[in-house]
């Protein structure tokens, strides 16, 4: 299943039922998970850890150095999860000392000639589409889903089971649970459709709209509103975690479009 034309370095670890094609390179420290499909003319470069049941198509390049003039040759990594999907020409840079590592987590998907940059962490279950470009040190939580073209500047967040439009630039942190579009990005909305297909119930989506209607809806600085969410809303996950982000949020979150929103589904 590892054909004679790809070029494996001896020190590389190829893990059971691994399937190789040919003209694919894989250098020193890869360590490839069982079941893993490494297509024709992938480069994975070295301290690249690839998870297992992976497939990574024609020309994706993993494990390069970071596009970063303070990486200073220290020893660095990528760590891609399981049951993860990378397409044609996906670039993913290894971290530096700020992380030691670039992460994608576990059942991702990164679509064609998108780039993941050094220090960039992903959850499980994320989608990137064609052409999404992560600067370095970019966060994005579980089931978030980022649309083509899309751009995410350095050091910014992007929250779990968040959606976010083709085609926009990410300047500021994006919360959790909400979906984000337009130019300048802005607010538009609860995600719940998304949250519907994952199980939530319509309990909890009323609650996370309450939440949001509090934040973008009622005239409130976030001080305000997020005291008020604390004080007067019911407690759940699903307001720790967006009470957690604010506050740890260096950016500060998005705003809400002077157009407003036309719906909050």
């Amino acid at each position: 299943m590892i054909s004679t034309l790809a070029h494996i370095h001896p020190a590389a670890q190829i893990g059971n039922n691994v399937k190789i094609d040919p003209f694919a390179v894989v250098e020193e420290g890869v360590i490839i998970g069982e079941g893993t499909h490494i297509m024709s003319h992938v480069v994975i470069m070295k301290n690249t850890i690839v998870g297992k049941s992976c497939n990574i198509f024609p020309g994706a390049v993993l494990g390069g150095i970071p596009q970063d003039l303070k990486f200073d040759g220290e020893e660095t990594f990528v760590e891609i999860g399981d049951n993860t999907t990378i397409r044609e020409c996906v670039t993913v840079n290894r971290g530096t000392k700020d992380k030691w590592k670039t992460k994608v987590g576990s059942n991702c998907m990164l679509m064609a000639y998108s780039h993941i940059a050094h220090d960039c962490i992903l959850g499980d279950s994320v989608i990137i589409a064609n052409s999404v470009q992560l600067a370095g040190h970019v966060e994005i939580g579980d089931w978030a889903i980022i649309g083509g073209m899309a751009a995410a500047i350095q050091f910014s967040k992007i929250g779990q089971h968040s959606y976010i439009a083709g085609g926009t630039e990410v300047i500021k942190d994006v919360p959790p649970y909400i979906k984000a579009g337009r130019s300048p990005l802005s607010y538009v909305g609860v995600n719940s459709v998304g949250l519907q297909r994952r199980g939530f119930t319509s309990e909890k989506i009323n609650s996370i709209l309450e939440i949001y209607r509090n934040i973008y809806m009622k005239g409130l600085n976030i001080s305000q509103a997020t005291e008020i969410i604390e004080k007067d809303l019911p407690d759940s996950a699903e307001k720790a975690e967006i009470i957690k982000f604010i506050r740890e949020s260096k950016r500060g979150i998005l705003k809400i479009s002077a157009k407003g929103i036309t719906d909050e589904n």
